[in-house]
């Protein structure tokens, strides 16, 4: 049973970034494929773990050994799969940044509020600057190679950058100057905030860097603890009956 509720919370996670339509979340699985791919492969190893939570039950109560032992080698498959991923995370930190930036990068210079194409993803990055009160991925600079503010000569800047709660209330698309006549305005002149949006998802990643360990922590000593509780009653079933398996 604890498995498959492991296995349902999997399969739910993965849905939820599939789902998800307006947080960071949202932009990286609508700007990069390998999130995306991300999403099935955790879809389908929830529900994998639920299959084996069923198959682990069956062979516990029916006392039949190959299902245990189907049992333990799917589940030390998992656990050398989430080793491995956690390693190649580790080691490819510096490329998985260089990715992330280069994609919110490049929405920021094509973004568009006229884009009905690309609502969605615009959407979304406007609340995570909303959100984490920040402006661009370093810094506001950024948006200055906009196609649109460049060609209004920066009297406009984007609403969700903003520190004045009059424009959070549109949350979207650009804002107007106070003074417009300023033509020699650049990102120095707009009210918005300073820090980039990539020190706000550091922060928030090393704020709850302790949960995030706990939770993978408690998924590994789970997945270890019926491991071993599947060899214990493979050791302890002496003769097989498979004439207790339920007949379909």
């Amino acid at each position: 049973l604890l498995f498959q509720i492991l296995g349902a919370v999997i399969l739910g996670f993965g849905i939820w970034i599939l789902a998800d339509k307006t947080s960071f979340i949202a932009v990286l699985q609508m700007s990069s494929p390998s999130l995306k791919t991300g999403a099935y492969i955790l879809i389908g190893v929830g529900a994998l773990t639920m299959l084996m939570g069923f198959l682990g039950c069956l062979g516990a109560v029916n006392e039949i050994r190959c299902l245990l032992g189907l049992y333990f080698t799917c589940l030390m498959i998992i656990l050398l799969a989430q080793i491995a991923a956690a390693l190649v995370i580790y080691f490819q930190k510096e490329t998985l940044k260089v990715e992330l930036s280069n994609i919110v990068v490049d929405l920021i210079e094509n973004y568009d509020p006229s884009d009905e194409d690309k609502r969605n993803l615009q959407d979304a990055w406007d609340y995570v600057q909303t959100q984490i009160a920040c402006c661009g991925w370093t810094g506001a600079k950024e948006w200055e190679n906009n196609e649109i503010l460049r060609n209004k000569s920066y009297a406009e800047y984007p609403c969700s950058c903003s520190n004045r709660s009059k424009d959070l209330v549109e949350g979207r698309g650009f804002c107007n100057l106070e003074d417009p006549v300023n033509v020699t305005a650049t990102y120095a002149d707009w009210p918005v905030h300073e820090q980039g949006c990539m020190d706000g998802v550091e922060e928030w990643l090393k704020d709850n860097l302790g949960i995030i360990l706990g939770v993978c922590s408690g998924v590994a000593v789970i997945e270890l603890l019926g491991m071993i509780l599947s060899i214990s009653l493979c050791k302890n079933i002496h003769s097989e009956d498979y004439t207790k398996v339920p007949k379909s």
